[in-house]
């Protein structure tokens, strides 16, 4: 007996005194708290996707461990949920405030968002904190976010403010009731608006409650540093590799501009037109999501299969005659034709690009390709290059693009003047009409795969097979190999 005890203190002894990296290691498993959003992770088609979940992914590796995802429906159970030791961390798009750096600590920022007040386009606009607290509208915040902290400390300037909060919610729902007239105001990040706005193109920024503040991950304010130490090297890395403003310009580098009317068109054009065409664009996408198809056809002619352009092109994906008899196509006004033979030149256009570029950046080359052409698409790259950027980033070359219209930039190309603004904004439309397709069917769908769920304390997790994914994002098709934990 006395052995036996000796023996169980020691194991005791012995786990008291690991440090969270060697549990991690030895368990096998990296436990990530975090959000069902866009941004941060959500189930696609084609399985687990988000900025967070990426990075996340990329840390695990690492690490040398498997990646487990534990979304929560609410921001209410993520500190707790850390603090109790059932996650190993917090990656969920967060910022970083005096409250959560006082009990818990944040890994480098990885990126940065102000807090603004969102109204419903045609009501009435507060322009200041105090026209605010002097109306009587309806304000709700989620509990326990940056987002209430702020508007306590408002409260002292302004003791007239008043303002509800929910815990049951996120942030995305309360902008859409702001969206519906069911709510008059929000808080929320700038970012997360300027992404929801693809999909509620009726909400908009009243006014700036705070300059840009750092988001970033959380861990436990643990005795040791070892996981810590290893975050802030991680984040060094990726920052200095480039691989962080490449994930940033896949998740958001597109939300720059947006046009309200051309985003109520596109809905309504998705909720009437694209039924009728979806199943040719999913029959013919190959290699492609067949959003990012659906999208690129859109922008060519906004789904009408009989469009005509004055310069020749025609049909549903816009094909000038060589094009058309290049990939096949006799009738450039039959749909089916037109969307078999765009689909097929955009692989041309893919195939062409440089290896030396990441594979999920490569459709956006392709496509600026497929607008203004594959020389002007390489002149854009060599004048990156020569001006210091980095040829092979979408973030860099995009810059460039639309020097090609200035005669002191195209002197120095081999193939001179192109309009490369149209092309950057080409793309950049595409991009836009694709994240607009994915939000609208997250928000009218339902999940089609039973799972089982395990609930606890309002964290949901689901076990999800590893697929294969087609181009997702602009990424072309790789072995998903992770044994990921998703969630619906």
């Amino acid at each position: 007996m006395l052995l036996t005890c000796l023996g169980l203190s020691g194991c005791k002894w012995q786990s008291q005194n690991q440090t969270d990296l060697e549990r991690i290691r030895e368990s096998g498993v990296l436990r990530v708290g975090t959000l069902n959003n866009q941004l941060s992770y959500y189930i696609g088609n084609d399985g687990p996707t988000g900025l967070d979940y990426e990075l996340a992914q990329r840390f695990a590796k690492k690490l040398g461990v498997k990646l487990e995802m534990q979304p929560m429906f609410t921001l209410s159970g993520l500190f707790p949920a850390l603090k109790r030791g059932d996650v190993d961390m917090i990656a969920a798009g967060l910022t970083i405030t005096p409250d959560r750096i006082a009990h818990f600590k944040a890994a480098p920022a990885y990126y940065f968002a102000s807090q603004v007040v969102v109204y419903k386009k045609g009501n009435w606009r507060p322009r200041k904190p105090s026209d605010l607290a002097l109306n009587k509208g309806s304000l709700e915040v989620i509990k326990g976010s940056s987002h209430e902290k702020r508007l306590r400390q408002l409260k002292e300037l302004y003791p007239e403010l008043e303002w509800q909060t929910a815990d049951d919610t996120d942030s995305d729902e309360l902008l859409r009731l702001v969206s519906t007239g069911e709510l008059d105001f929000t808080v929320a990040d700038s970012v997360d608006v300027a992404l929801l706005q693809r999909i509620h193109p009726d909400i908009a920024i009243a006014m700036e409650l705070t300059e840009d503040e750092p988001i970033a991950w959380f861990v436990n304010e643990a005795n040791n540093d070892s996981l810590y130490a290893l975050l802030i090297e991680f984040f060094g890395e990726i920052q200095q590799s480039g691989e962080l403003v490449a994930l940033e310009e896949k998740y958001f580098g597109h939300v720059d501009s947006f046009d309200y009317v051309d985003t109520r068109a596109f809905l309504r054009a998705i909720e009437k037109k694209l039924p009728r065409w979806e199943a040719l664009f999913k029959q013919y996408a190959n290699e492609f999501d067949w959003r990012l198809l659906a999208a690129l056809s859109y922008q060519e002619s906004h789904w009408n299969p009989r469009a005509v352009s004055p310069t020749g092109v025609r049909g549903m994906m816009m094909l000038t005659l060589p094009t058309a008899k290049s990939v096949g196509v006799k009738n450039r006004l039959d749909p089916e034709q037109s969307i078999r033979g765009g689909s097929a030149y955009l692989s041309k256009m893919i195939a062409r690009v440089p290896d030396s570029i990441a594979e999920h950046e490569k459709v956006w080359f392709a496509l600026a390709s497929y607008n203004v052409g594959f020389g002007h698409m390489m002149d854009a790259r060599r004048l990156t290059k020569k001006q210091g950027g980095n040829p092979d980033a979408w973030s860099d070359v995009k810059q460039r693009l639309p020097l090609l219209r200035q005669r002191k930039y195209y002197k120095q190309t081999r193939y001179g003047y192109a309009r490369g603004d149209e092309a950057l904004n080409y793309v950049e439309n595409i991009r836009r009409y694709y994240q607009s397709i994915i939000g609208y069917e997250q928000a009218h769908s339902q999940p089609v795969q039973e799972q089982s769920v395990a609930s606890v304390d309002g964290l949901q997790t689901i076990q999800a097979p590893a697929k294969q994914a087609n181009v997702v994002s602009g990424a072309v098709a790789t072995e998903t190999t992770s044994a990921a934990t998703a969630a619906q």
